[in-house]
């Protein structure tokens, strides 16, 4: 049997490139947890415990795999050490036109090999049935390279598959070949491997179901306290009597979720105080309001009385005397219309009910418009209203003193020649009618905008005006608008002044809130 002079090198497995960092488990796992988005609690735990679950199955079944991989080579080594050549030396030996197809006392699959001068001589393997084993050159190649020091070697033979190959010296100087098949192993290893799957499959199903269940009880004292807060911050905190919600039940205070629970309840008690203490004191404040409005509306009548009799007999004071009587009159006249404002404003904060009629809006647009004409003609008013009367529900006194307050407000704080225009329009999808009161003064100052509608604000020298204002009568314009339910609302900016006041149609069934 001629050997072929050309040889083949071993067939080394390729090896992997290097992993950086981004390729650790850590790492990936981030990403993979950036990458999903997932941003509640129980949606993090419940992934978390996944990987961990998949991490731990994985190792796991890698390092079983690994150990019943290294226990089966080593039981197939052991063989090969107790064959020692055996059936090689029997190659040696034979006759050649002989192929010892079978040798007792070695396994089916049992590989054998002469090697003399680097070079196969001969060659067989054990089989239930006859035939003539011929090795193609890339095997030959592959065994004339193994190097005869007794070691065991895995070796993939095209014609016969991957076998563990032992090669050492023979009697003659030959080297022996002796090998046994692989097949057992990865069979064994590959059906390792498909139970691990299954069942590391099955593990991670019922963990995940479990899991989920397992944190969605545990984190349901937690959900409690989200609940409660949520409620909590949904509540009109600015104004008014305030009712806490129920305290977050307690759990066990040793964990976490109670130590959150107890912490919250002692905040909400807080807070809960603090807004007890806070109306106490703005009762306190409207009731005093109201009782020191209603004590000084007597004495100031008097006083208006007292000055117009004196001045009915001009013979008795002199002119410096009729006109400190004017002034008196004037002021108190002053102080009695802001004792009215004071008095309005703390029973609309009282929450005294409102009247609930029909109002013609338009009406009262034209009648507010024609007195502010009358007051300030050196402007120029104008009136955009639709065809047909526009009517709400609600106080038509208290709605007439809105629309009044708003056009004094253009009067006395834009110079003469502004343009001042009073807007209704109907009732749109909403159901609520839209007053708007535009002029195209010099606008209100940057630093006043977001406190216009607070007591006792007034403009400043931005704002060009005859006389000063008591600060009152935006007030009561949003204080009379929130009594109906509407809003009230400021667009300005240079050149740009926009009040919009939004009132329900309301009905006649009902109370305007208040």
């Amino acid at each position: 049997m001629t050997a072929p002079t050309d040889r083949a090198e071993h067939a080394v497995p390729a090896s992997r490139p290097s992993q950086g960092p981004a390729a650790r488990p850590g790492h990936r796992i981030r990403l993979l947890l950036g990458r999903l988005r997932i941003r509640t609690l129980r949606g993090r735990l419940i992934v978390g415990s996944l990987l961990l679950f998949t991490l731990a199955c994985t190792i796991v079944g890698v390092a079983t795999t690994l150990s019943l991989q290294r226990f089966l080579i080593g039981r197939l080594d052991q063989q090969l050490q107790d064959a020692k050549g055996r059936y090689a030396i029997g190659l040696e030996h034979a006759v050649e036109d002989e192929h010892f197809d079978r040798v007792k006392g070695q396994a089916v699959g049992t590989f054998g090999a002469r090697l003399a001068d680097g070079e196969v001589t001969q060659c067989g393997v054990v089989r239930d049935h006859g035939g003539q084993l011929a090795l193609p050159a890339a095997d030959r190649a592959r065994l004339e390279a193994l190097s005869p020091d007794g070691r065991p070697r895995t070796v993939e033979l095209e014609s016969l598959g991957k076998y563990r190959l032992m090669a050492s010296h023979g009697e003659d100087r030959d080297i022996l070949v002796t090998g046994l098949p692989m097949h057992g192993v990865d069979e064994t290893v590959g059906r390792l491997v498909m139970v691990e799957l299954t069942v590391f499959i099955v593990v991670l199903a019922a963990g995940g179901v479990a899991g989920a269940t397992f944190v969605r009880l545990a984190l349901r004292p937690l959900r409690r306290v989200a609940a409660t807060a949520i409620h909590v911050s949904e509540l009109p905190l600015a104004s008014g009597e305030v009712a806490l919600p129920a305290r977050v039940p307690y759990t066990e205070p040793g964990t976490e979720v109670g130590q959150v629970s107890t912490a919250f309840n002692h905040m909400l008690e807080h807070v809960e105080s603090a807004l007890a203490q806070r109306q106490a004191s703005e009762d306190r404040l409207r009731r005093f309001i109201a009782d020191a409005s209603h004590e000084l509306r007597t004495p100031l009548a008097s006083i208006r009385s007292h000055a117009e009799a004196a001045r009915r007999d001009p013979g008795e004071t002199g002119p410096r005397a009729d006109h400190a009587l004017r002034r008196i009159e004037a002021e108190s006249a002053r102080m009695g219309h802001l004792v009215d404002d004071l008095l309005l404003l703390a029973r609309l904060d009282a929450g005294r009910p409102l009247a609930n009629e029909p109002v013609d809006l338009t009406r009262l647009a034209i009648d507010t418009t024609s007195d502010a004409r009358a007051a300030g003609p050196d402007h120029h008013w104008a009136l955009d209203l639709p065809e047909d009367p526009v009517t709400v529900y609600g106080d038509e006194f208290r709605l007439h003193q809105v629309i009044g307050n708003l056009l004094t407000n253009a009067r006395t704080h834009t110079p003469p020649g502004t343009n001042v225009t009073v807007r209704v329009a109907a009732a749109d999808r909403d159901e609520t009618v839209l007053l708007e009161v535009v002029d195209d003064g010099p606008g209100v100052p940057a630093d006043l905008r977001d406190d216009v509608f607070e007591r006792f604000v007034r403009g400043d020298g931005s704002r060009s005006r005859k006389a000063g204002g008591s600060g009152l009568g935006l007030a009561i314009v949003s204080a009379v608008v929130h009594a109906h339910g509407g809003s009230a609302t400021l667009d300005s900016g240079p050149g740009r002044t926009h009040f919009r006041i939004r009132l329900p149609i309301g009905s006649p069934d009902e109370e305007p809130p208040g």
